[in-house]
């Protein structure tokens, strides 16, 4: 499971997702690509299992690219614990996903490959997402 090897700090506080993402909000490596349409919190499993998902359809041919790691950690209290004592230990890693970031692309394959080793990613993910493909591949053949 991805999870960082240090930190500086053991718990942070919850934050929120305000605005949508300026920044990897396009297809930079790849042909193809995963966008959220929403934000929300992904963690390290769910990241593993649309890994392992895109790997396999494509029989480890062509190239998958991670663009989130789950940074973030999460406490959670014991089960039957009252409320109140302080906070909880971290349970668990997420990232945090703004809207319209792009989480994993592939290369390297046909598009319907691409396509459909996405979509069988896409249903391992919390959130609402959508395939997008690389804009400048169109752009260049269309301009010349």
């Amino acid at each position: 499971m991805l999870m960082p090897k240090r930190t500086k700090f053991r718990k942070v506080q919850r934050g929120r997702m305000k605005a949508a993402a300026s920044r990897g909000n396009k297809v930079s490596y790849g042909e193809f690509g995963i966008q959220a349409m929403e934000p929300g919190w992904i963690t390290g499993n769910q990241i593993e299992a649309a890994r392992i998902a895109m790997t396999r359809y494509t029989k480890r041919s062509g190239q998958v690219w991670i663009k989130i790691f789950p940074d973030k950690p999460v406490s959670k209290k014991a089960l039957g614990v009252r409320m109140g004592s302080g906070k909880g230990a971290p349970e668990y890693w997420v990232a945090v996903v703004k809207a319209q970031k792009v989480m994993f692309e592939i290369g390297g394959v046909s598009e319907e490959d691409a396509r459909e080793a996405l979509r069988l990613a896409q249903h391992k993910l919390p959130i609402k997402t959508k395939i997008i493909a690389r804009e400048d591949a169109v752009s260049e053949n269309g301009g010349e």
